[in-house]
């Protein structure tokens, strides 16, 4: 056995897999974080730049680990071009989550005795501008932090795609809690397994952005 052999053999975690767990914790753990609870994002101007940017470092440092430090495609994550076909079909599955959240809003909160009305007014009641840049900025964020990324290094790590849909999609629900309450766990976790089953079935994030998007900007701007 040469030096090598036996170094590799010494290895108490392979660098593949410890490079995906440090990674797992840049998003997940990093990206679950409360941000707006800490930063009171709608406080002023200055504070809804600073989430922004905050979320937008996230997507960047996650978008560089991937290259430099796991030296890996974009495309290990989802990143890839996409057909045409496949982003319109982002667009008719935004309709079909739209559907369902307002079935949500309309018939099952109120059943339950649950409402938003202060969350969603206070959003409502922010800068046009500022809606359309977080917006976007979730769409590309979120679907970076939760499930491209996630998706992929959990399914290597644990060969599970339950472990490797429900455990992010767990914490995107809980993500949304420090900004909106505990109603809306049941909001985000509806669209985030609707966005999860998007990603297993095309396995491409572009698709799952323009999905994104297109419901967070109906839902905001429609509100």
């Amino acid at each position: 056995m040469n030096a090598q052999s036996m170094a590799q053999g010494n290895e108490v975690i392979p660098k593949p897999m410890l490079s995906s767990i440090l990674g797992l914790v840049l998003t997940l753990g990093v990206g679950s974080m409360p941000f707006p609870a800490w930063d009171n994002e709608l406080k002023d101007v200055a504070h809804m730049l600073g989430n922004e940017a905050i979320y937008w470092a996230l997507v960047g440092a996650t978008l560089g680990y991937v290259v430099f430090v796991e030296k890996r495609a974009l495309s290990s994550i989802g990143l890839h071009l996409p057909p045409f076909r496949d982003l319109l079909l982002g667009s008719a599955f935004a309709a079909a989550i739209i559907a369902g959240l307002a079935v949500l809003y309309l018939l099952v909160l109120p059943a339950l005795h649950l409402g938003e009305d202060q969350a969603v007014g206070a959003l409502t009641a922010a800068p046009a501008w500022w809606l359309a840049i977080s917006v976007v900025r979730a769409g590309v964020s979120e679907e970076v932090l939760f499930r491209g990324y996630p998706i992929e290094r959990l399914l290597s790590l644990t060969g599970s795609r339950g472990v490797a849909a429900l455990l992010p999609l767990a914490l995107f629900a809980l993500a949304h809690v420090g900004s909106w309450g505990w109603t809306h766990i049941i909001v985000a976790a509806f669209g985030g397994a609707m966005l999860t089953w998007l990603y297993f079935w095309k396995r491409n994030l572009w698709v799952n952005i323009v999905a994104h998007i297109v419901v967070d900007g109906v839902a905001l701007f429609s509100a």
